[in-house]
This record gives C-alpha cells, structure tokens and sequence, in this order.
C-alpha cells in the first residue's frame, strides 16, 4: 500500500494504525506536496517525515516538489477560503499523483494521511479517492483514525516523539490571510539575502530538528519546550548622504519610531557616534570588526555576509549597554560629516519558539 504523507504530525499514528489494520501489506510512504510554500519549510516537513518513517521502520519516497506546476492548478483560486475549491483542486491533484505513483511502483492500495487531519475534510478526499479507484483500478483505502480517541492519542505521539507541529496547512494562499487573522507578520516568507538565520524561521527550526536526531542518535535526554519572546524582523532600511544610497548594515532590533529620520553626528564617544536626533547611533566598519571578531573590508561585504544572529545581540548589548534597547545602530564604511537621511522600517511583535533543554530528567 502506498500512503501519501502530508506531515509527520499526521503520519505518525496514521502510519501506526495502518501497520495494525494491515499486517500483511508492505506500507511504503509517499511524501508528495508541492503546496507547501516556501521550499525552505518542504523541506522540513519533508525532514521530519522522514524521521517519523525511520523511526516506524516504513520506508519513504519522495515525490518531485512540482511547485509551478501547483500554482497553475489552483490559478483562480487564489483567494478562494480555506476548505473550498482551492483545497478540493489540491486533495485532487496529490491524490491523482499518488495513485499513478502506486501503480508504477505494482501497489493495489493507497490512501492519504490528510484524512487524520481536523483541518481536512474526509468526506472530499473520500470522494477523489474513490473517483481515482475507479478510474486507476487501485483501490482507495478510506479509514477514519479521528474518530474516538484517535486525536487525544495522535497529539500523544507528537509530543513522545518529538515531532515537528507546523502552525499552518502549508500552502502560501492559506498562510497569508491566517496571519492576518492574527495580526502577526508571515514570517515564514521572509528569506534574507544574506541568509542569516533569523529566531523562530524555518532555518532555525530545521537546526532544531536536526539536533534532536543527533540526541537522539546519542542516547542524551532532552526536552523540547516553548519560548515566548519579542521577535523582529527588518522589512526594509537605507541611508543616503547628500542624497545617494551608501552601504550600510542595521543591526538587529534597530527601530525607528516614523521610519525616517535626518540628522548628523554630534557627538562621538568610545568609538560610537551618537546621531541628533531619535537615538540613532553609528558605528565605523573597523569597530564592527574589532566588536565581532571579523574582518570584513567594506560594509557592502558585511551586508552579504551570513552574520551569526546571537553574535550581533552581542554587539549591540556592547554598544547599547542595555538590554532592552531598540535604538537604530547603523554600521557603515566611515563616520559621515555630513547629514544623512535615514529610512527603517521594521517590526516587532511577540512570537514563541522551542527550544531543546538537555539532559532533561523525568
């Protein structure tokens, strides 16, 4: 039999109880979803299942992450709400897939793992499966593990395990307006040039996960627990000197409280210039470096550079002397003489994270 697999979160009991039901089946999984949006997060979802499969002894292939392809089934639908049309043209699509997968691979069964989801409806995928049985002559296994006590035991085996529990269905038209129910930035879209790794993005999640496998490998107790923290994230910043752009560098938690801002060092102290105007301060490139241990040759070089996100707190408590500032501290190539023009835009909000204790003792 061959299982389609959404996420690990709904895979792994399904998995179990499919394994009961059908001792004497081969179950293969099949982790086939170009939805999920953006890559980054595929590939953890795709990382955790694989995992989950490791750990359940099933084996797992996965499908191609045919993301245009995606977009151009569900054009139109858009703005359709969850749970409609647009999700119906989704099930449609992964279901067809798996099943010519099944009959590639010589399986006479498959069915899907969305069909645990609280968030899916049984009654559509049933439909399209039976619809594709019909049409493929593969046979469409229906089961309905939520029912009873299926979603207090599922929620058991994600947390035993350790399992990565996604916060949103995956697709990018599902995540923008849930993030805007909640009036929280859609941080999951954000990708810096520089690729650093941001608190609380998928990057970080995905270094995460992997040390629990590497835990785990080892044998050492941990423990995941939830952090709840102030997050940032810069939308968009830029200095210019006698009305043209300079390289400059923000570092983190830099705000502005109207995005803009003018003014000129007037005072410099310890090496830090101090702005005129709305706390602003400024570092040269040659105090970065000697605050952080690089040796970077222009800032242009900085902005690109994969700067370790704690290491820069670190600078900024050292120029700051307080935690919790918000102060705008801009690094650029050389003190200017001049004025110089300011725009920052950014936002804060409050966010949780987990984090992993070790040697954690029951």
């Amino acid at each position: 039999m061959l299982v389609h697999i959404c996420c690990s979160v709904d895979s792994h009991y399904f998995l179990q109880k499919i394994q009961e039901d059908y001792p004497d089946e081969k179950i293969v999984g099949y982790f086939y979803d170009p939805n999920i949006h953006p890559y980054s997060e595929y590939r953890l979802r795709l990382f955790d299942v694989q995992y989950s499969c490791d750990k359940l002894g099933i084996e797992l292939i996965e499908g191609e992450y045919d993301y245009n392809s995606w977009l151009n089934s569900v054009k139109g639908y858009e703005n359709a709400p969850e749970k409609g049309d647009r999700c119906t043209i989704c099930f449609d699509k992964r279901l067809t897939n798996t099943a010519l997968k099944a009959l590639e691979l010589g399986h006479n069964k498959f069915t899907t793992t969305l069909l645990i989801s609280p968030q899916k409806s049984q009654e559509k995928l049933k439909i399209i499966g039976e619809k594709l049985s019909l049409q493929y002559n593969c046979e469409f296994v229906f089961k309905d593990y939520r029912s009873g006590k299926g979603m207090e035991l599922q929620s058991k085996e994600v947390k035993q395990n350790h399992i990565y529990r996604q916060n949103y269905c995956g697709c990018m038209f599902g995540l923008i307006p849930q993030r805007e129910q909640q009036k929280i930035i859609a941080n999951e879209l954000f990708s810096p040039v520089n690729q650093q790794i941001l608190p609380n993005s998928i990057e970080e999640r995905l270094e995460l996960y992997a040390q629990r496998n590497n835990l785990i490998e080892q044998n050492i107790p941990f423990e995941l627990v939830t952090n709840r923290f102030l997050n940032y994230r810069i939308l968009s910043g830029s200095v210019k000197l006698q009305k043209k752009v300079i390289p400059s560098y923000f570092i983190a938690y830099s705000t502005l409280r109207n995005k803009k801002t003018k003014g000129k060092i007037t005072n410099i102290i310890n090496n830090i210039g101090y702005l005129n105007k709305d706390e602003t301060k400024i570092i040269s490139l040659d105090i970065f470096n000697k605050l952080s241990g690089y040796s970077f040759s222009s800032v242009s070089e900085l902005y690109f550079a994969k700067i370790d996100f704690q290491k820069e707190l670190t600078i900024r408590a050292k120029i700051s002397l307080n935690s919790y500032d918000l102060s705008c501290i801009i690094v650029l190539d050389k003190f200017p003489t001049q004025n110089i023009e300011i725009q920052l835009d950014t936002t804060t909000y409050y966010d949780s994270c987990k984090i992993i204790l070790k040697n954690y003792i029951l």
